[in-house]
């Protein structure tokens, strides 16, 4: 292949890569493409997105030295437990030892009720051990069933409320669904894509969406299914037979069953045995296939309560419930005397290690303490976000101007690498994801800094080889050749330090190493592959081979 082509196949390359993160990184400009919205989310941090940030110390005084590490991790896992469910989306919650203190900190971005959650976090974890209840709840109240029948209907006037407003000219659908699924008084649960994204067609849904409905059309009446009401809206359709896809939007109003007001955990019954009863819980192995297992040792009072369960028990499933979840229900095999039993079955160690520290935590006295609470509201997280983001603009114009000041042609090409550098960065942001905070953004901004750095060393070296007498094309391949031993130490230097930070530190610090880390393995990219192939493209053409377009000038003849 001739050397010409395959510069124009790099530089083709580039620009589907480009385009294609651009896609991701901004759908609403590509509404157009009849293929389905990918609609990732930018992850923003509490500094960002507002929140709490509150810091607890935790009380080992009753836990042996060898054992607080291991404790510490099992309250920080109940903790995480507690606050996924309560809803908050992207928490940190993570531990750190100041001397002989162990600290948990816990981060809740976007959360809105601060003292439930900070009442829901500190209270100790309850560890229980259940037997199957003889008599389960399996029929509803009269009262129950007259407040199904209410919410019901409440749920069909306001879905059909909802249609009303998307028929209407001009309605916006998609900021119909945003607006209901994030409203939590409502009985509307769901949104754009709603059952679609949790992978999950019914057949009422389905017809509507494949059959009934044209591209653009919304449902005339309401489509109702065993989950609910459904407005659906098609947005785009390609193909046919079984290649055939439709893209639809939906809300879904739920309605209630039997199944919410009926105690999924009434089939089982409290026993007297609890945590407190519990010495410790450690990870072994079998003798024979080194199968990992979970140990546990109960005190005296604890060794007779197990005793009486297991004997009434055997051959039956005992649940073990923490903090009101069931984490192991393991069946008796036979009664067990002494206090000891193990809990084995097909889980790895990584699982048996979870299950042992859960155990824990309800078993050993592991009080927390508040003391530090910071509070960030979302307004303040918006105005530190637009600061920053503006603050990222002047400077990214200013070093494009200075670019092409200072280097001419090249100095275009590497603001179009600039551009196409962002771009990337922010696809894999949204791609790993990267939770951004305001010291993530500073580390985004500086590695566009050692971007323009790369192509600075680039250009000069170009200048230098031109004031040798070499030709534009020569001049430009020795100048990227002779500028990466330089380039690469550079950026290897930064990059341990990065590592260094992200494995050993931290909340902002870390966010701030993970995003530089990224910018600068693509600024890398972007300075050696992107920068070169569309110089090489362009001094293809005559009129860009002056040397004054690489800010040399050639020397005077006497």
């Amino acid at each position: 292949m001739r050397y010409i082509n395959k510069i124009r196949l790099a530089v083709l390359g580039v620009f589907i890569l480009v385009l294609v993160a651009a896609f991701f990184d901004f759908p609403s400009f590509f509404r157009a493409v009849p293929i389905h919205n990918p609609n990732l989310p930018f992850h923003l941090g509490l500094d960002l997105q507002g929140g709490t940030h509150l810091v607890y110390e935790t009380d080992l005084s009753k836990v042996e030295p060898g054992d607080q590490a291991s404790a510490v991790e099992g309250v920080r896992d109940v903790i995480e437990r507690r606050v996924n469910a309560f809803g908050v989306a992207e928490p940190l919650i993570q531990t750190s030892q100041v001397g002989d203190n162990w600290r948990i900190i816990v981060e809740l971005a976007g959360v809105k009720d601060v003292d439930q959650a900070i009442k829901m976090i500190g209270e100790t974890p309850l560890l229980e051990f259940k037997e199957v209840n003889p008599n389960p709840q399996t029929t509803l109240t009269d009262d129950q069933r007259k407040a199904i029948d209410d919410y019901n209907a409440q749920a069909k006037t306001q879905a059909q409320d909802i249609l009303n407003q998307a028929l209407r000219p001009n309605a916006d659908f998609a900021a119909l669904a945003k607006q209901y699924s994030q409203d939590p008084g409502s009985a509307v649960n769901g949104g754009d894509l709603g059952l679609v994204s949790r992978g999950q067609f019914v057949p009422e849904f389905d017809k509507a969406c494949f059959d009934d409905l044209k591209v653009g059309q919304i449902s005339k009446t309401l489509v109702e299914s065993q989950f609910g009401y459904h407005i659906v809206k098609k947005n785009s359709e390609q193909g046919s037979g079984d290649a055939y896809q439709a893209d639809c939007s939906h809300i879904l109003i739920q309605i209630k069953t039997a199944a919410d007001y009926l105690d999924p955990n009434s089939q089982w019954m409290n026993t007297e045995l609890t945590g407190a009863y519990l010495k410790k819980s450690q990870v072994q192995f079998t003798g024979q296939t080194q199968a990992p297992e979970v140990a546990l040792e109960f005190n005296g009072e604890g060794a007779k309560l197990f005793e009486d369960i297991t004997r009434r028990n055997v051959g039956k499933p005992v649940a073990i419930f923490l903090d009101g979840q069931s984490i192991s229900t393991p069946t008796v095999q036979d009664v067990i005397t002494g206090g000891k039993a193990v809990i084995n079955g097909n889980f790895n160690v990584q699982e048996a290690k979870l299950l042992a520290q859960r155990l824990n935590a309800g078993a050993l006295p592991v009080p927390i303490n508040l003391i530090a609470q910071e509070t960030i509201g979302s307004s303040l997280g918006r105005d530190s976000l637009q600061k920053s983001l503006t603050a990222g603009a002047i400077g990214l114009v200013i070093v494009i101007l200075f670019m092409i000041f200072f280097y001419r042609l090249p100095g275009i090409v590497a603001a179009l690498t600039l551009f196409s550098y962002g771009i990337l960065v922010m696809f894999v942001f949204k791609l790993i994801p990267v939770t951004l905070s305001l010291a993530g953004i500073a580390g985004f901004i500086l590695s566009i800094g050692m971007a323009v750095d790369a192509n600075v060393l680039v250009f000069e070296r170009i200048k230098e080889e031109l004031k040798a007498g070499k030709t534009l094309e020569v001049a430009i391949k020795e100048g990227f050749k002779r500028a990466w031993p330089s380039i690469f130490d550079g950026n290897v230097s930064t990059l341990i330090t990065c590592l260094i930070l992200i494995s050993f530190t931290t909340s902002l610090v870390k966010g701030f190493a993970v995003t530089l880390t990224i910018g600068i393995i693509v600024s890398i990219f972007s300075a050696m592959v992107i920068s070169k192939v569309i110089l090489q493209l362009l001094i293809r053409a005559k009129i860009l081979q002056k040397p004054w377009l690489f800010g040399y000038k050639l020397p005077k003849v006497n």
